[in-house]
């Protein structure tokens, strides 16, 4: 069963390779995105983030779910030296301030909010006796057992310069895997430190257990430029690839990448 659905300004699909799981398991897991989607986005001004930032709530006042991705950003902004920072200023709704100023600072966990979505709809998936299942939301993806009859998945990353290849692919059957990089949107992810846009790195993926803390990690260390490599290398459970701005590939150790497949993307 393959499905796809525009949820949270992206296309997420989910491949559900198990015929005996029933197709309910889709549904709740399309109806989890929707409701992810409407807490959270800073485009819908009744979003409980787009409340919070305005100042009808405070964050006691907020349910649980949003308590809890707020308390990760805050623990992964310390744990990147504010590389992985969800203040902002360039969020697309008008905020006032409890004063009733106006203000263009405000709060954006979308960096989080997607990997943290998928890996909650996995464990939906899981619940109803997935075990072999894949989600893309957006290029991040959660993969589980096989695509079968394959015992594995084969997970192509995207080349950041030309966007008919892949510059690697990721051989796994039990992994999580995000890509930080300028694609479709562009140049969107700025040093917070300088609030300049990062220089000297094209992509970063990341691999790991959980796909909230990779997107994190792939954020960051994008947003560190060529010191990111060196940071990553230090990641403990995690695994990265780094395409530099002259297509000079670093990956650390463990990346489960098919590397054949990497450089092919480069002739």
């Amino acid at each position: 069963m393959y499905r796809v659905e525009h949820i949270m300004g992206m296309p997420i699909g989910i491949d559900l390779r198990d015929p005996e799981v029933d197709p309910a398991a889709l549904d709740q897991a399309f109806d989890w995105f929707r409701s992810v989607d409407a807490t959270f986005s800073t485009y819908d001004p009744g979003s409980e983030i787009s409340r919070l930032n305005r100042g009808e709530l405070t964050p006691a006042q907020v349910r649980p779910d949003v308590r809890a991705v707020l308390e990760r950003c805050d623990e992964l902004r310390e744990e990147t030296d504010g590389y992985f920072d969800i203040q902002t200023d360039h969020l697309p709704v008008e905020l006032i301030t409890v004063s009733g100023d106006l203000t263009s600072t405000g709060i954006d966990p979308s960096g989080l909010v997607k990997g943290w979505s998928v890996d909650r709809a996995a464990q939906i998936l899981d619940a109803a006796g997935a075990r072999n299942y894949s989600i893309n939301a957006g290029g991040d993806v959660r993969v589980r057992g096989g695509a079968l009859p394959q015992t594995c998945w084969r997970v192509g990353i995207q080349h950041p310069l030309q966007h008919d290849k892949v510059a690697a692919v990721v051989v796994a059957s039990d992994l999580a895997i995000a890509t930080s990089g300028a694609y479709a949107r562009g140049q969107h992810i700025v040093n917070p430190h300088t609030g300049y846009p990062s220089t000297g790195v094209l992509s970063v993926t990341v691999a790991g257990t959980d796909l909230a803390t990779a997107d994190a990690y792939a954020t960051a260390a994008f947003a560190m430029g060529e010191a990111g490599p060196l940071w990553t290398a230090r990641l403990f459970g995690y695994e990265a690839m780094t395409i530099l701005e002259d297509q000079t590939v670093l990956s650390t150790r463990w990346f489960p990448a098919v590397t054949d497949s990497l450089w092919d993307a480069y002739t």
